[in-house]
């Protein structure tokens, strides 16, 4: 890991390159642009053709991106009693949390005696995308398309890509049976989110385009944003963790290291400490853990291009040091964590204490594991289930509360010119 001190000439430098952000890229841009637009001029036959070329495996037609009910069924019976068991654990605690999250509509009378207030639709047909690649997120079947049907949202359509053969992984079919997705397709990539976007005879058009990706998963939602509404901007997994002394550097180590093993290589892992002790002490511990772990490849080539431990004076500093960087996760295991909430303001979800590793809320502490990254926790929020209603505002005038505010209405009407506006309201009033 790479390390920083804060007594260092050149440290605001080195903190002002750790917060450049992966979501502007403009190679994957470019490659991205090129795939959504061959997909808007040539539908299923680019959906064919780029899925052959970069998915592994070689569809007949576009008929074969469909999973069938036969498929979902197999699925079922293929995986174990036991992860059934956890999916509906973890189910039941996604179900708690995100139904306490919808909005609901509401009426009042303003200060004139009008009317006024919100109701909240569920969207009619939202887009899910799910990863595949080397590690198929079972959970985030969990934690989108659950969050879509505790909305209320009729069609619930998922693209999530397939490897060879065209087989997707039973487990997340089972996930997305249970979370109830209505259609399946084996689609991945930009394309994928292309096609949600866009519409083809195949995946007919949605509203809205949900879930976490890669980078150009996430370069096609941003470059497709108002072709299609988009939830927010999650790339490759983040991590930091802000500790002192009395942080245990084995458990930091393994959490480190859980989420450095994805394995797009973009990955980012960042240990913030008052001690400069732990961060020798982490370093051992993670080299000690590495050797055991399956991934070891994947988490290296993270942990040489993503992996930062920065030394600071205080955790006062640090959390200045965390909400520049807006990681996606936050662990806090240090005295007084709870002290430092309210100091900690742009992390998509904060962990606090020992006790609270990042993969609780990967799998199933109830709130959605989609998350911003690449510092987009500045301006946005993880995934809630409200983001799957649409808000419409209500307005009901009287003829009184009409009357008492039609003098405000004719003032405003006057400074910007427009004398129409200003009659459509006192029309009401002339014999």
């Amino acid at each position: 890991m790479k390390c920083l001190d804060y007594r260092s000439a050149d440290f605001e430098s080195q903190l002002v390159a750790l917060e450049q952000t992966s979501l502007f890229d403009p190679a994957i841009e470019s490659r991205t642009r090129d795939i959504v637009e061959a997909v808007r001029q040539r539908g299923d036959d680019a959906l064919v053709e780029v899925t052959a070329r970069f998915d592994g495996w070689s569809p007949a037609s576009a008929a074969d991106f469909r999973v069938t009910e036969a498929e979902l069924r197999d699925a079922e019976k293929s995986v174990s009693a036991e992860f059934k068991q956890a999916a509906k654990f973890a189910l039941r605690n996604i179900e708690f949390f995100n139904r306490r999250g919808l909005r609901r509509g509401w009426s009042a009378r303003n200060p004139q005696g009008a009317r006024v207030g919100e109701k909240f639709d569920p969207l009619r047909r939202v887009g899910i995308y799910v990863p595949g690649g080397t590690a198929p997120l079972v959970s985030t079947s969990l934690m989108t398309v659950a969050l879509a049907r505790i909305a209320g949202c009729p069609e619930r359509v998922v693209c999530t890509p397939a490897g060879k053969g065209g087989r997707v992984n039973p487990a997340l079919l089972f996930g997305l049976k249970l979370s109830g997705a209505t259609e399946v397709y084996k689609l991945g990539g930009a394309q994928a989110v292309a096609a949600m976007a866009f519409g083809t005879p195949t995946v007919r058009r949605v509203a809205k385009v949900f879930g976490p990706g890669n980078a150009y998963v996430v370069a096609a939602k941003r470059l497709l944003f108002g072709h299609v509404g988009v939830d927010l901007l999650p790339g490759p997994s983040e991590l930091l963790v802000i500790a002192d002394d009395s942080a245990n550097p084995q458990l930091v180590a393994a959490d480190l290291l859980a989420q450095a093993e994805h394995g797009s290589g973009h990955e980012r892992v960042f240990l913030v400490t008052t001690s400069g002790k732990l961060i020798t002490a982490v370093e051992a511990a993670v080299a000690q853990q590495l050797a055991a772990l399956s991934r070891r490849e994947f988490i290296e080539k993270t942990l040489a291009a993503g992996g930062v431990a920065v030394v600071v004076g205080s955790l006062a500093q640090a959390a200045v040091i965390a909400n520049r960087i807006a990681p996606e996760h936050l662990e806090l295991h240090c005295r007084g964590a709870r002290k430092l909430l309210p100091k900690l303001t742009t992390a998509g979800a904060i962990f606090i204490g020992p006790f609270s590793p990042t993969v609780a809320g990967d799998f199933v502490a109830g709130p959605s594991h989609e998350l911003p990254t690449g510092g987009a926790g500045r301006i946005f929020a993880g995934l809630m289930v409200d983001q799957f209603q649409r808000r419409t505002s209500v307005v009901e005038y009287s003829r009184e509360a009409l009357r008492k505010s039609v003098a405000a209405i004719g003032q405003f009407a006057a400074a910007e010119g427009l004398d129409a506006h200003g009659r459509s309201a006192t029309i009401r009033f002339e014999p």
